[in-house]
């Protein structure tokens, strides 16, 4: 049971969430960290509804975020093989698995500092090196140069900002991702359907989300 009190920090007096407490306590997060880290969203809401029943129980959230380290090596492979179809489903899945080891981890009250550490470092590892293959191969080294770049110095910052404290990404770097997802798998799917709409979308897709990007390092200072 969760119990708030006015102008103090959350309680819980049993089960997950008072473990999990306990563990984000320890962190030191707390505050408004802690309220946004905790949030369950309407996405999380849906997923909740939808997708996480049919997860096996033994999939928490942070063997979901190793699956999408392990898979990062294989869909580069397949891309380079070409094997964009194989490339494109795997990649599809593991993005999807951003979304999932979160909401997971939020509505299960399953969350760790492993989970908070390793998760923008896959999504920055994923969205990096096929971008590095894809959009490359279809825009160039400036738009690819503009994402990597952007990302790396994002994490650069977010370290020397936040070092040795964590801090949860906020809405706009969420937003950034999903972007920058969003703009890769439509770069991957004119790989097998080369329908020129496709690129002309992941093109602005991707403009957007350097625009979010730019906004999460300037402005809201999000990783």
């Amino acid at each position: 049971m969760r119990v708030i009190l006015k102008n103090s920090m959350p309680t819980f007096s049993s089960g997950q969430e008072a473990l999990q407490w306990k563990r984000l306590k320890r962190l030191n997060l707390v505050g408004a960290r802690l309220e946004y880290l905790t949030h369950i969203t309407a996405i999380d809401r849906f997923f909740a509804a939808a997708i996480l029943p049919l997860i096996p129980r033994f999939m928490s959230p942070n063997r979901i975020t190793i699956f999408r380290f392990a898979s990062i090596p294989v869909i580069i492979f397949l891309l380079l093989a070409d094997y964009y179809l194989a490339g494109t489903i795997l990649f599809f899945f593991s993005a999807l698995s951003d979304a999932l080891d979160g909401a997971l981890a939020r509505t299960k009250h399953r969350i760790t500092k492993w989970g908070i550490v390793a998760d923008p470092i896959a999504d920055k590892l994923l969205i990096g090196s096929v971008a590095l293959i894809t959009v490359w191969e279809h825009f160039g080294i400036t738009l690819t140069a503009l994402i990597i770049g952007i990302e790396i110095v994002i994490a650069l910052s977010a370290y020397l900002r936040y070092s040795r404290k964590l801090m949860p990404a906020k809405t706009v770097g969420k937003v950034k991702m999903i972007l920058q997802c969003v703009g890769v798998l439509f770069a991957l799917l004119y790989g097998i359907f080369p329908v020129p709409f496709l690129l002309i979308f992941s093109q602005y897709v991707l403009y957007g989300a350097i625009v979010f990007a730019l906004l999460s390092l300037f402005v809201f200072r999000s990783i």
